[in-house]
């Protein structure tokens, strides 16, 4: 039995990345304007972060495994995982960019870092072997 996994449609893809895009920035402006920055508040707003990172990028790398195709093709945990981890990434450059640390070659050593754990992450998963059965026999 042939299992196809294929690209999600884009309908749903969009409904999730506007509620994460919309509850993040919401959430980010209601944190700055009526919050002080102890810290719940600090932590809260780096969480929202996650989301209205994510949310925004969800749909840029929708369009890039779209554009780019890849065997076997990205499914909406893939997409997902996609744009945490460029969530994840703004959210590091927020937290050091916060404690005055942050420079332009880490941001950068960062990010390639998280591109390579994502391609070594895609290379394991087209390294799983799956075996195809043509028929119902069972084998012999």
């Amino acid at each position: 039995m042939k299992t196809s996994r294929k690209l999600p449609d884009f309908h749903p893809v969009l409904f999730t990345s506007l509620l994460m895009l919309s509850a993040g920035w919401i959430g980010i402006f209601l944190v700055v304007l009526f919050t002080v920055p102890n810290l719940g508040p600090r932590w809260l707003f780096f969480f929202l972060l996650t989301l209205a990172a994510s949310g925004s990028a969800l749909p840029f790398v929708y369009i890039l495994n779209r554009r780019f195709p890849s065997t076997p093709p990205a499914d909406g945990s893939v997409l997902l995982r996609q744009a945490l981890l460029v969530g994840g990434y703004f959210d590091l450059i927020a937290w050091l960019a916060w404690g005055r640390a942050l420079t332009f070659p880490l941001a950068l050593l960062i990010g390639g870092g998280l591109f390579l754990f994502e391609y070594l992450l895609r290379l394991q998963n087209r390294s799983k072997f799956i075996a195809e059965q043509d028929s119902d026999e069972p084998p012999s």
